[in-house]
């Protein structure tokens, strides 16, 4: 099975912003449970990359859809490198 079609789907600066805002709720917002988290970035991640294209498509929410849980699995990757040292 090859995904690398994802790749066309990918939006850096939404990505950027996910990770930053969902390690602020992650860090901040006690009350919110972490199993939330890919839910609230996949969200956003959809509502900005609808801002940013001016206008809705599969391909922008899937777009969105996709950096905002590719923010997850990013700080997920960084806190696994953090740990094993």
């Amino acid at each position: 099975m090859d995904l690398t079609f994802l790749n066309d789907y990918v939006v850096l600066v939404i990505v950027g912003i996910c990770l930053c805002i969902g390690y602020v709720i992650k860090v901040s917002f006690t009350r919110i449970d972490n199993k939330y988290i890919p839910c609230i970035m996949a969200l956003l991640g959809c509502a900005l990359n609808i801002w940013i294209a001016g206008g809705i498509s599969p391909e922008v929410i899937l777009g969105g859809l996709f950096s905002g849980l590719a923010s997850t699995g990013l700080h997920q990757v960084f806190v696994n490198l953090l740990q094993s040292k």
